[in-house]
């Protein structure tokens, strides 16, 4: 759903209130989060999908990393998983629903946690995904709602998703674009969780469908903060600047450029009509958006290398409208 559409209809919902509710439906968070004791609260999400790939096994990992992803954005560990499935079995069998399954159980035990149950039901179309429910030290808790200027804005994986699957969709894709994308959206962002809770962050997302820019603004209203992001520093999936060239732009961007124009700078020349698509691409299972003090960038980056995770730097949090999203070749 487009975020202006939900957002009209997220505030018409009652207050959630609470003593030891941490974070709940009155900010832009990735999951909630319910204290049990001092020492120990639980994050809650879920998340599911239409297919993005013609392959059961490999969709169903995408869609569990997707759904995982909220609890190591907020800094917790996965623990419980839920399936969700709608599936057409009457037409389709049950052959490829069980390796939809079976993908995503491979990689909810790849993250550590446990498949518990489930709810099934009927449709024309499958759907699939995760109710996830994770814990975290309440002093460790990650939000999106604290970057502080002078912060340094870190990316945990290349964004274009969205463009590649719809280049993939219009047999237009390049040789190994698929594949790339395939590898992205199928990586846990464990391993960049696990650096910022050692290192200590300010706040944290994570970049899914509605792009780079409207999740960052999400970041930057929450926190009360102005961010500038440099497009030359983002980087990309291959084919995601020939898709966006070509016009092979989901549906989705231009809902989520509707939801950041109207605190959106743009500097440059060389920034058009084809950089902001990429930056507003919805994501399908995409990186972590971290807001870290610049002290510790350094000592951040290292420790992701040294996992595995190839971040960037892309841009800083600065003073200014809460909201505003500074762009810059």
């Amino acid at each position: 759903m487009p975020p202006g559409a939900l957002a009209q209809v997220l505030c018409q919902l009652p207050k959630m209130e609470h003593k030891d509710l941490l974070v709940g439906l009155d900010s832009f968070a990735d999951a909630g989060v319910y204290r049990l004791r001092d020492d120990l609260a639980l994050v809650q999400t879920l998340d599911f999908f239409t297919p993005v790939v013609d392959d059961p096994y490999t969709f169903g990992q995408i869609a569990a990393v997707n759904a995982l992803s909220d609890v190591y954005a907020m800094g917790g560990q996965p623990t419980l998983v839920m399936n969700i499935v709608c599936y057409p079995s009457k037409t389709l069998g049950v052959s490829a629903l069980a390796e939809i399954l079976k993908g995503g159980a491979d990689k909810v035990l790849e993250a550590g946690a446990l498949i518990v149950g489930g709810h099934s039901v009927e449709d024309t179309e499958p759907k699939y995904g995760l109710s996830v429910t994770g814990i975290v030290h309440p002093d460790q808790l990650i939000t999106n709602s604290a970057a502080q200027v002078g912060d340094v804005l870190v990316l945990t994986k290349p964004i274009g998703t969205g463009l590649v699957l719809t280049a993939v969709k219009a047999e237009l894709e390049g040789a190994g674009e698929l594949a790339a994308a395939i590898a992205t959206m199928s990586t846990l962002n464990k391993d960049a969780a696990v650096a910022m809770t050692a290192i200590g962050v300010s706040a944290a997302t994570d970049i899914t469908g509605f792009g780079l820019l409207g999740h960052a603004r999400e970041m930057a209203l929450a926190s009360g903060v102005a961010m500038e992001i440099s497009f030359g520093r983002v980087p990309l999936l291959p084919g995601a600047m020939r898709a966006a060239g070509m016009g092979l732009v989901p549906a989705g961007a231009y809902a989520n450029r509707d939801y950041v124009a109207d605190g959106l700078e743009v500097f440059g020349s060389a920034l058009g009509e084809r950089e902001l698509d990429i930056l507003c691409d919805p994501q399908t299972s995409g990186g972590l958006l971290i807001s870290i003090p610049a002290s510790k960038e350094k000592e951040f980056m290292q420790a992701l290398t040294t996992r595995a995770v190839h971040a960037t730097v892309i841009g800083r949090v600065t003073a200014g409208a809460a909201g505003r999203i500074k762009v810059t070749p």
